[in-house]
């Protein structure tokens, strides 16, 4: 049976969603898109579920239906995982496990699990990638990347959002995902970060058993963190999850971006288990302390201090106005004052701020996509553990790991702080604002960034720039009027009434010049 060519059935699959478009409510579109990237198989899948990622780009029912999708394919036979175990450790199969499960436990698009025994009798389970994934990704991408390029010569107003640079960014976080390798090394920080976080367990990777196609890593039994939902037991782990995340943000600077309740498992011992660790967003030391003052300064309802923060973490762009976003930060902090603390949403908060003007101004670094979209699970996965978890309060009791970003006491409940912590935090931020200048002065040849920023200069900028356009149409006109009379005197023809034809040009386009320059004259009010 003749199999269409994957071009044509990308090109239909979208097709069918455009038509849908035109046919359906409004409504129903996101879940018609969902199906439509559920249809398009692995690479799709996981090119949406990382462009669910990207707030800025897509509204939220959509990003809400990426982040539901869930690679269902079918497992793969037993016998091609055991070839590729082999040829990844170049060892025979019994000599590597006592015993090795044929049937797999678990089956996504990127791999699957098997159920294995070391000799030593260490229960571990072995992750195998699909054979032939890497080439279908790459072939896919590709594929995608030529429909995109006909699409923005059909349609140019595409080119402004950058679909092609949007392909390759998705397209490196996911050839990312398909290395095992760096799955294992995100297991390995973490492990070692949290192992003093007495409520938390991440399998270990048993090592040199990894390679890009396979991964061997501790068993660890559990339960679904979904049967605890809404019981006592979920609020023991609500507590250990808010716990495990606020080490991970403020301490380690390394987080398990996808804590859906998927990836989370309750073990028989109270403690809650961490799995899939192929997606980890990175924060630096200054980032990390900026986020800890921006969160302070949400709970606080802190405007001027929020906007500090979001200048800090590289939200803002370009040229702004200080008062205007201000006064929409305070805007958005002023609604929540009505709100009970166990309705807020931090991450809703900051995703606000961060859509301030319609983006004109603000826009979201990469490296903080993925830790906003890990707040926004984390803070779903929370109130679904324990439907009255006041994140708020919560935040407010472990004042010490915040203390930890921002290297000075956090005062007391929610409200003013007072006047001494501010001028508090103002002394230490002298010395790291005092290092930054000098650091900037140093790469730019010893010379200090020093910027000027004035008011009230526009206008008069603006009359000088319109002074100097009249002085050249003055100084035009008059050198076609002396270059008339100059041709009247020697030119030699052609003629027109006795008057050479060049001379004629002149004298009329400095007629023009010179209308021209006395309009603009009397629209500004005289001379």
């Amino acid at each position: 049976m003749l199999r269409t060519p994957r071009s044509i059935e990308i090109i239909l699959a979208f097709g069918g969603f455009a038509l849908a478009w035109l046919r359906h409510r409004p409504q129903e579109l996101p879940q018609r898109f969902k199906q439509t990237i559920e249809r398009l198989g692995t690479t799709f899948i996981k090119l949406a579920q990382g462009l669910s990622l990207r707030m800025d780009l897509l509204p939220k029912a959509y990003r809400d239906a990426l982040a539901e999708l869930q690679s269902r394919v079918a497992p793969f036979p037993g016998a091609e995982a055991i070839v590729a175990i082999e040829t990844a450790f170049g060892a025979p199969l019994d000599q590597l496990f006592a015993r090795f499960d044929t049937q797999p436990l678990a089956a996504a698009s990127v791999a699957q699990i098997h159920r294995a025994e070391m000799p030593d009798g260490r229960a571990v389970i072995v992750k195998v990638r699909r054979p032939g994934i890497v080439r279908q990704v790459g072939r896919d991408l590709r594929l995608l990347r030529r429909i995109v390029r006909g699409a923005t010569w059909l349609l140019p107003g595409l080119r402004r959002q950058r679909p092609l640079a949007l392909i390759d960014e998705l397209g490196k976080q996911l050839f990312g995902e398909l290395d095992l390798r760096h799955e294992a090394q995100n297991v390995r920080r973490l492990a070692a970060a949290l192992r003093q976080q007495g409520g938390l367990h991440v399998p270990a990777v048993i090592d040199p058993l990894v390679t890009a196609d396979v991964m061997v890593q501790e068993f660890a039994p559990g339960r679904p963190v979904s049967e605890r939902f809404g019981t006592p037991a979920g609020e023991e782990l609500a507590v250990s999850l808010l716990d495990a995340y606020l080490h991970q943000l403020f301490v380690v600077g390394a987080v398990h971006a996808d804590p859906h309740p998927g990836n989370l498992f309750a073990r028989d011992d109270g403690r809650l288990c961490l799995h899939d660790f192929g997606l980890v967003g990175s924060l630096d030391t200054l980032s990390r302390q900026a986020l800890g003052r921006m969160l302070e300064a949400v709970i606080y309802r802190d405007a001027e201090a929020a906007l500090a923060s979001a200048i800090e973490l590289g939200f803002v762009a370009g040229a702004f106005d200080r008062r205007a976003l201000q006064r929409g930060i305070d805007t958005i902090l002023a609604e929540l004052q009505g709100q009970p603390l166990a309705e807020w949403s931090l991450a809703e908060t900051l995703w606000r701020i961060a859509q301030l003007g319609a983006g004109e101004h603000f826009r979201i670094p990469r490296h903080l996509l993925v830790l906003l979209r890990a707040l926004f699970l984390l803070e779903s996965t929370l109130r679904a553990l324990d439907p009255r978890f006041d994140l708020v309060g919560e935040l407010m009791k472990r004042r010490e790991v915040l203390q930890t970003a921002l290297a000075a006491p956090v005062a007391g409940p929610a409200g003013p702080r007072p006047a001494g912590q501010l001028a508090l935090r103002s002394v230490r931020d002298l010395p790291r604002l005092l290092s930054h200048w000098l650091q900037q002065a140093q790469a730019d040849d010893g010379r200090p960034p020093i910027a000027i920023h004035h008011r009230g200069l526009e206008r008069l900028e603006s009359r000088l720039e319109r002074v100097g356009n009249r002085m050249v149409l003055a100084l035009l006109a008059l050198g076609l009027y002396v270059g008339g009379a100059v041709l009247m005197l020697h030119s030699a023809g052609p003629w027109l009434y006795g008057v050479p034809i060049a001379a004629v040009v002149a004298f009329v386009a400095a007629a023009g010049l010179s209308l021209k320059l006395i309009a603009a004259v009397f629209r500004s009010e005289g001379l």
